[in-house]
């Protein structure tokens, strides 16, 4: 159902990741698209270059801005399973919120 899947609770002195008491925590691959348009959008209709590509292990998001972000593990979730996502407390304690979209 995971790919890769990590059956430890891993934490190399970063965010942990893997299966741990209350679920699976994924981690977040090192590309992402940052949200650059200073201009009113239409949300139906955005422009590509509103988003500028980056790829590095540690994006900073701009103020009043957000970014992007894929998994890197691939979920192939059976149709009678249900899955909800959170976002981890340790981010919410950094101000960072986690939207998810299937």
């Amino acid at each position: 159902m995971i790919e890769p899947f990590f059956k430890d609770n891993v934490r190399p002195g970063v965010m942990s990741f893997g299966l741990s008491s209350y679920g699976y925590d994924f981690t977040l691959a090192d590309e992402f698209k940052i949200f650059q348009a200073a201009c009113p959008i239409n949300a139906k209709h955005i422009p590509e270059d509103a988003f500028v590509d980056f790829k590095g292990s540690v994006c900073t998001i701009p103020a009043g801005s957000f970014i992007l972000g894929r998994s890197v593990e691939y979920f192939k979730i059976p149709r009678e399973a249900l899955c909800i996502c959170f976002g981890k407390s340790s981010y919410a304690r950094a101000g960072i919120t986690v939207h998810v979209t299937p």
